[in-house]
């Protein structure tokens, strides 16, 4: 049975994370040729209700919305009139209100996706909520490991590098690698790797060299300037010295390892130029894929909305 909502990796099983990938790689497949895709999501609104910045995930679900047929409403935090003081959820139950089926929501807190469940009729998808989870980008990323696999997951190892601390896309990642049998290597500063995240079932290794020596693809995180304000890290400069994904780091991975980033890129911090754009780089991949997971997801919570009312 379909869910309407979806909130996070955590605790999907191998075959549901599966599953969602093979309707993906579907759209995918479509999304190479001109046109609509499909009417699959003919009479169904979705609004995108984004209360912190965002280009990819938005675009993209609006994007995927319109090759599915969907009637679709965006709108930010500047636009709403929580702008005015008016509470989240009151603003969505505004929204709802107006007859809509699905709410896409990105919120700067953690949980918020998973409170707007408890109290909406509508299916809620979460774009991202807090430090918790950004689970279309963690099936994005698996996505794209996929076409880059062979569609192999078992005995491959992943190392993620970066601001594992800050990072809902790390958390996903982690999630969604895990339920697949991959074995995840964290690597980054000691202030921005949390405390107890072995729990997870993860390694966290002591430099990013040995992160990602024979590694079958990386992942680096995007840092944050204000990580410097807060002390966490000593300089951009010095980052990208100690931590930073460059060529001769990315010749540590297995010859057929590829290189993957969330974005946006700081390049030359996190990511140097020559490996962003080299041959080992699935970034702009991600991008693409991201549309294909995300109609998926679409449909997927559709057809749990439908079934919940039948």
């Amino acid at each position: 049975m379909f869910s309407r909502h979806l909130l996070g990796l955590e605790g999907m099983s191998r075959l549901e994370v599966l599953d969602i990938l093979d309707e993906a790689q579907r759209f995918r497949d479509l999304l190479d040729g001109p046109g609509v895709s499909s009417r699959d999501l003919e009479g169904v609104t979705v609004c995108n209700a984004f209360f912190e910045n965002s280009t990819r995930t938005r675009v993209s679900f609006e994007l995927a919305e319109r090759r599915l047929g969907a009637t679709s409403v965006s709108f930010s935090a500047v636009d709403s009139s929580t702008a005015k003081g008016e509470t989240l959820l009151d603003t969505l139950r505004v929204i709802q209100s107006m007859r809509v089926d699905l709410v896409v929501v990105r919120h700067p807190s953690a949980g918020a996706a998973s409170y707007l469940t408890r109290h909406l009729e509508a299916g809620v998808i979460n774009a991202g909520d807090g430090q918790h989870e950004h689970p279309t980008q963690g099936l994005l990323d698996l996505l794209t490991l996929r076409q880059a696999w062979g569609g192999r997951f078992e005995g491959r190892r992943m190392a993620i590098v970066g601001d594992i601390a800050h990072s809902r896309v790390a958390r996903s990642a982690i999630h969604g690698l895990r339920a697949l049998g991959v074995t995840v290597t964290l690597a980054g500063p000691p202030t921005l790797i949390p405390a107890g995240i072995e729990t997870l079932g993860v390694t966290v290794a002591p430099s990013v060299e040995d992160a990602l020596r024979d590694a079958d693809a990386a992942m680096a995180l995007r840092i944050q300037r204000e990580r410097m304000e807060q002390g966490l890290l000593a300089s951009l400069s010095e980052y990208a010295r100690v931590w930073g994904v460059n060529a001769k780091r990315a010749d540590l991975l297995r010859p057929d390892g590829v290189v993957m980033h969330p974005g946006p890129m700081n390049r030359g911090v996190e990511i140097s130029p020559d490996v962003a754009d080299g041959p080992r780089s699935v970034i702009f991949e991600q991008v693409t894929d991201g549309v294909a997971v995300r109609c998926a997801v679409l449909r997927r919570c559709a057809a749990g909305m439908r079934r919940g009312r039948s």
